[in-house]
C-alpha cells in the first residue's frame, strides 16, 4: 500500500470513501497512477474536468494570469471576472452574474435570490418547492434543498423552507402551490447523484408555465448539468423554457473564488470552446455510448443526456466498478447506477475501448 494511503487516512478527515488509486499523472483521457497503469477516465472529476487532464489551453490562460495577479477580492475589478461574466450573459440571454465558491454556495445565492424576491413583493416565509431525489449541495442550506432523507441524516435540524414535489408529476408541484405560500420551484434537469435522471419534458415545461402563471422563480440547477455536458451548453436548453435563475460550477474550471482572476480565466478557456462542433461531438459519443450498451447482456437500462450518462447494470455497481478499474476504466456511481461523466473532447478511440470494457464487466 502506497504511504499517502497511510498518510490520507491519518490526516485526513474520512468524509468520502476513496477508491484505492493514487492518481499521479495524465493527459487528456488518460490517467497514470503511482505505479505507472494507466486508466481511461469516464468520470472527470465528477465533470469538472471538461477537457480532460493537462489541457493545454486552460493551462495557458492560468498560467498567464498566473504571471500577472492571482488574486484581487471583490473589492476590485480585474479583466478575467468580467469577460466571463460577460461571455455568460451573451451565450444565454441572462442579465448578470454572481460568482461564488462552488455550486454549493451557487445554490445558496439562488436560495437567497428567491427569498428577496419574495421579501421584496412583501411575502413572507414563503416556501422553496425542490424535487424528491434531488440533490443541490452539502452546506446545511442546500442539504435542505435535497430532496433524499439520506443526506439529511446526521445534520438535524436543517434550515426551514423548502418542499418537496414529485419529479415527473407536475400535479404534486401543482398541490403544493396551492397549499404553501411558494416563491420558488428549485430543480435539476438530470437528477445526477438521484440515478441520473432526466427530467420529462411536459413536466418541466408544465412547471415553467406554471411559475410564469403564478409569479414564482424557476431556478435550474445545473452545477452538474452545465457547460455542454448534455450537448447543449446548458441542460435547460434541451426544453422550451427560460429559467429565471440558473446555478453552475463543475464544468466551469471548477470553483471560481468570487470572480478570482485566475479561476475566470481558466473558465473563460472552457466556454469560449464549447461551440456548435463539439456540442455536435457530444450528442454523437452519446449517442454511441447508448446505441453500445442499451442491448449489452447484463445492462438493464441507459438514463441521462448527452455525456452525462447512468447506466442500471444486474450485477452490483460496486462489482462492475472493480472490475473496471482492474480493466484500467475508471468510472462512478449514482445510488446503484453505474455513472459516466467523460470529458467533453474524449478521444472516440479512448471512448470505444472503455465502452468494450463496460460490456466486458456487466456481462453475466
Amino acid at each position: 500500500m502506497s504511504d499517502i494511503f497511510e498518510i490520507d487516512k491519518t490526516y485526513v478527515a474520512n468524509t468520502y470513501n476513496r477508491f484505492p488509486v493514487d492518481l499521479v499523472s495524465g493527459n487528456g483521457s488518460i490517467i497514470k497512477d503511482n505505479t505507472g497503469k494507466e486508466y481511461i477516465d469516464l468520470g472527470s472529476g465528477i465533470g469538472v474536468t471538461a477537457f480532460g487532464i493537462q489541457d493545454e489551453e486552460w493551462k495557458k490562460a492560468v498560467i498567464e494570469q498566473l504571471n500577472k495577479i492571482q488574486h484581487a477580492s471583490n473589492l476590485y475589478y480585474t479583466e478575467p471576472c468580467a469577460n466571463l461574466a460577460k461571455m455568460l450573459c451573451e451565450k444565454t440571454g441572462f442579465k448578470k452574474v454572481f460568482f461564488g465558491n462552488s455550486g454549493a454556495e451557487a445554490n445558496e445565492c439562488a436560495i437567497k435570490v428567491a427569498r428577496k424576491y419574495a421579501e421584496d413583493k412583501g411575502v413572507k416565509n414563503a416556501k422553496i418547492i425542490t424535487l424528491k431525489n434531488s440533490f443541490h449541495g452539502r452546506t446545511l442550506t442546500t442539504l435542505a434543498a435535497t430532496g433524499q432523507d439520506v443526506f439529511h441524516k446526521d445534520f438535524l435540524p436543517l434550515t426551514d423552507g423548502f418542499i418537496y414535489g414529485e419529479a415527473n408529476n407536475l400535479q404534486s408541484i401543482i398541490d403544493l402551490v396551492e397549499n404553501n405560500t411558494v416563491c420558488a420551484v428549485m430543480m435539476e434537469c438530470i437528477q445526477g447523484e438521484g440515478g441520473v435522471i432526466a427530467l420529462n419534458k411536459d413536466f418541466v415545461e408544465g412547471v415553467y408555465k406554471l411559475c410564469q402563471e403564478k409569479d414564482i422563480l424557476l431556478v435550474i440547477d445545473e452545477v452538474q448539468t452545465g457547460n455542454g455536458r448534455t450537448g447543449k451548453l446548458y441542460a435547460y436548453m434541451n426544453y422550451d423554457i427560460k429559467p429565471d435563475v440558473i446555478t453552475t460550477a463543475k464544468g466551469l474550471a471548477g470553483s471560481t473564488f468570487g470572480g478570482n482572476p485566475i479561476a475566470a480565466a481558466g473558465a473563460i478557456s472552457i466556454i469560449s470552446r464549447i461551440n456548435d462542433e463539439l456540442l455536435d461531438e457530444i450528442k454523437q459519443k452519446s449517442n454511441y455510448i447508448c446505441e453500445k450498451l442499451k442491448n449489452a447482456d447484463g445492462i438493464l437500462s441507459v438514463s441521462g443526456m448527452g455525456l452525462m450518462l447512468g447506466v442500471e447494470t444486474k450485477k452490483p455497481v460496486k462489482e462492475v466498478l472493480s472490475y473496471l478499474m482492474d480493466h484500467g476504466v475508471l468510472a462512478l456511481s449514482a445510488k446503484t447506477k453505474l455513472r459516466l461523466l467523460p470529458a467533453l473532447n474524449i478521444k472516440m478511440s479512448d471512448l470505444e475501448k472503455a465502452v468494450d470494457v463496460i460490456i466486458a464487466a456487466v456481462k453475466e
